[in-house]
């Protein structure tokens, strides 16, 4: 008579260590929404001059520094740090050594605020690069060369990290915001190549018989314009030729969008918030088209891109990814739809009100950010104790 424990039950682990440092997800995700809340929070005093960074970096730099290399970045690299787990089957960090990475991410969000400049420039240029050598030596263990582009992405905002800090720091002559452009331009393409793998198959995956068309030539095109499109941008190209390029692919997004079929989300709000701030996109490639011409102001397109397409794309994927990683319905509630519509009216009062009301500038940007700020502190209220504790199932990660 075998008395041995059966097979499905003895091949599972059990769970160990720190929930909160299991997966790359938990601590980011986390520390995203709370840097969300308090950069934003922090950012209208600043704005009106009643506070300013230790650093010494002027205040709009740093806003937007900290916002994509801080809050957006840690997002990027809580995700892949799990999808490279899944990707390759191998291990990515976890314990002591996710805690390390998290830390020193940390460090560098406190530094921009109170160190001395040197402290924060130390701390902050090596966070992305020691994240990218782990991430694409992953791949490479692993064979996995379809994913390498996504590691060049993350090794190229590393670059372009350190070249904001070379200027800001005046040890180069060019101006920080071309870094500044360039690392949204960086983050706007890995979202058309991760948006196009997760939002058409999210879709058919829970729509029965829906089979979305496969067009890889015109989504390669497509990127390839973004690229383009957004190089010319960062690196202020000849005006038209832009304009052009960014046109170009503001129309191949939209025609991307619409052929995935949106409507059929609109019961779905963990679905429709991926389809609606992928809408965004072209609606920001089409805006910083128009200001190359003269047309409008540059921040139109940078926070249709940045708060409409970044922030409603993450606020989308932090729930999304952390509800399947912890076990749980990939469904949400009403507290979570209401994050989602906060972010995307957000979007929309920062984009459209200094369009339309030049005079409502400053009162758009309060409004927005306190929408951001509720949205992100609705995420915290929720999923901390999630993030802080094993999954439902049982399961390791």
């Amino acid at each position: 008579m075998n008395n041995s424990i059966p097979q499905p039950l003895a091949a599972q682990p059990v769970p160990g260590g720190l929930p909160l440092l299991r997966l790359g997800f938990r601590p980011f995700y986390v520390g995203a929404a709370l840097f969300a809340v308090a950069v934003m929070a922090l950012w209208y005093p600043i704005f009106l001059g009643q506070a300013a960074p230790a650093s010494g970096v002027a205040p709009v730099l740093w806003h937007a520094h900290e916002m994509l290399f801080g809050f957006a970045a840690a997002v990027i690299v809580g995700f892949l740090l799990t999808a490279g787990k899944a990707w390759t089957g191998l291990p990515t960090p976890r314990g002591a050594r996710l805690g390390a990475l998290f830390a020193l991410w940390g460090a560098a969000r406190i530094a921009a605020l109170v160190a001395p400049y040197p402290v924060f420039f130390l701390l902050d240029v090596l966070f992305l690069p020691v994240v990218a050598a782990l991430f694409i030596a992953l791949l490479l263990r692993a064979g996995n060369t379809r994913n390498l582009k996504i590691g060049a992405v993350l090794a190229l905002l590393g670059v372009a990290n350190l070249v904001f800090h070379l200027a800001a720091s005046g040890a180069i002559t060019i101006d920080p915001v071309r870094a500044l452009y360039g690392a949204l331009a960086l983050i706007i393409v890995l979202e058309t190549i991760m948006g196009g793998r997760v939002i058409p198959s999210f879709t058919m995956n829970v729509t029965p018989g829906l089979k979305l068309p496969n067009a890889p030539r015109r989504d390669a095109v497509a990127i390839a314009l973004t690229a383009l499109g957004l190089a010319c941008w960062t690196f202020n190209g000849p005006r038209l030729l832009c304009a052009v390029l960014l046109a170009g692919a503001a129309v191949l997004h939209a025609v991307r969008w619409l052929s995935w079929r949106p409507w059929v989300t609109l019961t779905r709000p963990i679905l429709w918030i991926l389809h609606l701030s992928y809408a965004w996109i072209p609606v920001g490639l089409a805006l910083l088209g128009a200001a190359r011409m003269g047309w409008l102001p540059p921040s139109a397109g940078v926070h249709a891109l940045a708060v409409g397409a970044t922030g409603g794309l993450i606020i989308g994927m932090l729930t999304r990814t952390a509800r399947g990683h912890t076990g749980r319905l990939l469904t949400v509630s009403p507290v979570e739809t209401l994050a989602y519509v906060m972010v995307l009216v957000a979007a929309l009062v920062r984009v459209a009100v200094p369009i339309a009301w030049p005079s409502l500038y400053a009162p758009a940007l309060l409004t927005a950010g306190i929408l951001w700020v509720a949205a992100f502190t609705i995420y915290l209220a929720k999923y901390t104790p999630w993030l802080a504790a094993g999954r439902l199932d049982g399961k390791d990660g």
